[in-house]
């Protein structure tokens, strides 16, 4: 079991129009104490097709940390538009929630977002230049995707397991606009009322 595990996000003020601040409150455990921050951060997915187009929205330094139950409010600010691909502004993108320590990340939390027009006439007739004080935000916060990546902590690393002879490596390859890194391990977790998911493990 994780150092630090994620027990719940409560996704507020969703839906909300597209310039509105997103604010996520966090509810996480740690079952040792850390010599380090945790570092937290949103970020908003720009484009499925290229990762330099995220923004990372929020930055927040949490610690030393000692074992206990938290719970605390990350309060970000909307995504820039100009450094979105005109064509990547309406429709459906991702949102992720990360936690680091020692500058390696060990959880994030991802969610789907689809940005529409809140007018019908503007559904049925969009404009050829997105007109972004007229677009809703909603986070679909009863659908989380949950991906724990290996960390030792302050721990001694841990051993390698010895090769197998003949062994051959198996592994799926995921095309999804919050696709993870190839150690990591997702799980989908289960919707609660009201936005809050929970995280446990």
């Amino acid at each position: 079991m994780a150092e630090v595990s994620i027990m719940s996000v409560d996704v507020k003020n969703n839906p909300a129009p597209f310039r509105d601040d997103i604010e996520l409150e966090v509810q996480y455990e740690c079952l040792t104490a850390l010599k380090d921050d945790l570092e937290w951060k949103v970020i908003y997915v720009g484009s499925a097709e290229a990762d330099n187009y995220d923004q990372t929205l929020d930055t927040a330094f949490v610690g030393p940390v000692q074992p206990g139950s938290y719970k605390f409010t990350m309060k970000a600010p909307a995504p820039d538009p100009s450094k979105i691909p005109q064509g990547d502004v309406v429709g459906v993108t991702a949102l992720l929630l990360t936690c680091s320590y020692q500058d390696k990340e060990f959880v994030r939390v991802g969610y789907y977002v689809n940005n529409e027009y809140a007018e019908a006439d503007m559904v049925e007739n969009p404009p050829d230049k997105p007109a972004i004080d007229k677009l809703q935000r909603n986070i679909m916060s009863d659908h989380p995707r949950v991906t724990k990546f290996p960390h030792d902590f302050d721990n001694p690393p841990a051993a390698p397991p010895p090769p197998v002879e003949g062994a051959e490596a198996e592994g799926d390859e995921d095309d999804d606009i919050m696709a993870m890194e190839d150690d990591g391990q997702d799980d989908e977790s289960e919707d609660e009322d009201d936005g809050e998911a929970g995280m446990d493990d």
